[in-house]
């Protein structure tokens, strides 16, 4: 047991010189829990280490049981730059101090202070994933021209970016944000074993569990509740919708985030708890999506911006016919009028009709669902994205760090 236990010992102490040190950079926990583990998973596999910086919501103790290395530090996702300011000086003393090979970044903040925080500390590659842009087409144009020029700025400080959707690898190149040699659209996807309708929950009790009569046509929706995921619209459409249609039930998976709180959103929920009634569940926060999703006869996601949503994946791995705004990455994954029907964003009128076209016809329904799990299956699947990001990372790695990434 001796041999062991010293090779253990220096392991320890020489592991950071062999293997890999990657960070893994987020606003909050929450996007770290439900979007980065598969990909911190894939990257452990291929035997590098992996820690995670984030700010802590209340979910970093139950990810920490999980195995999950990680690092708290605090990054507003709001308009102050006081709080920025100390938020980048916490980053830099923490890569000075870890000396990561690599800093890989996500969602919009901090990502900006992330990658000026990695130049400053001469981490060697800084990769930064863009979710979607947080400017849009329906962005007025000075907020639209300043968002363009946080890209562009974080741009001088990234060495590779992956986009989710080609619209957005397109605008990069297009903007100048990056060389098209350093961009990459890598896509989205999910556990296609876990989003697979043989291996959900049963229908009927999933319906029994919700309250929903087994006749119901269900419309659900799964986001963080605030204005930009479409709520209004959707509380709006669901409201005169089920004045038509007694059958039309809607099923809304999500809640607030302590960071985002929508007090505007919250008075549009309660008008339509009081007009739908038991015809509209909530069940916030939930683990089970993919059982939820099998209650449901339609899915929606009315958002104003997206990068490539996976909430649509999964409801197209489920079966589902989707609704979706017009915008980036939503119609990459829908195909109008074949797995879905796309309407304008803000349009409450224009998603009531779509949601009483597909409540009204069961064999649409039917062919909508089947084309797009096909769809589904064939492009989304979350091990080849994870794949795909971990082979960039290692085709971008100086010489020194590939034979460190080769060695672990």
């Amino acid at each position: 047991m001796l041999f062991p236990t010293f090779y253990n010992i220096c392991f320890s102490a020489l592991r950071p010189y062999v293997t890999l040190k990657v960070c893994q950079l987020c606003a909050v926990d929450f996007t770290l829990k439900y979007l980065l583990t598969p990909l911190i998973d894939g990257m452990r596999g291929a035997g590098w280490q992996v820690t995670a910086v984030c700010g802590d919501e209340g979910g970093v103790a139950s990810l920490r049981a999980r195995g999950y290395a990680i690092a708290t530090v605090a990054i507003s996702r709001g308009f102050n730059p006081f709080r920025h300011a100390v938020s980048l000086l916490r980053l830099i003393a923490l890569f000075r101090r870890e000396k990561f090979d690599v800093v890989h970044t996500h969602t919009p903040v901090a990502a900006l202070l992330g990658r000026i925080a990695a130049r400053a500390a001469r981490v060697p590659l800084i990769v930064y994933t863009a979710h979607g842009f947080y400017f849009h087409e329906q962005m007025k144009p000075l907020p639209k021209a300043v968002f363009s020029f946080l890209e562009w700025l974080g741009g001088r400080c990234t060495d590779l970016l992956f986009t989710q959707s080609q619209e957005d690898a397109q605008t990069a190149v297009a903007q100048g944000f990056m060389p098209a040699d350093r961009v990459m659209a890598i896509g989205n996807g999910v556990d296609i074993a876990r989003f697979n309708p043989q291996a959900a929950k049963p229908r009927s009790a999933m319906r029994d569990e919700l309250g929903i009569p087994l006749d119901a046509v269900v419309i659900g929706m799964i986001g963080r509740m605030v204005a930009e995921k479409g709520y209004g619209e959707f509380f709006s459409a669901a409201a005169a919708v089920a004045k038509q249609a007694p059958q039309a039930w809607f099923l809304v998976i999500g809640g607030h985030l302590a960071s985002e709180r929508d007090a505007g959103i919250d008075a549009q929920l309660e008008r339509a708890q009081a007009e739908l009634g038991a015809r509209l569940i909530l069940t916030g926060m939930r683990n089970d999506v993919p059982d939820l999703c099998a209650a449901m006869d339609v899915f929606t996601l009315p958002s104003y911006r997206e990068g490539m949503p996976r909430s649509i994946i999964e409801a197209m791995h489920m079966g589902l016919p989707v609704v979706a705004t017009d915008i980036r990455g939503s119609r990459e994954e829908v195909v109008k009028e074949e797995t879905g029907l796309l309407v304008p964003t803000r349009d409450a009128l224009a998603l009531q009709q779509a949601f009483a076209r597909l409540v009204g016809d069961a064999a649409l329904r039917a062919r909508m669902g089947a084309a797009g799990r096909a769809r589904a299956i064939e492009l989304y699947d979350e091990a080849k994205v994870v794949a795909r990001q971990i082979a960039a990372i290692e085709a971008h790695l100086s010489p020194a760090l590939r034979t460190k990434a080769a060695a672990a």
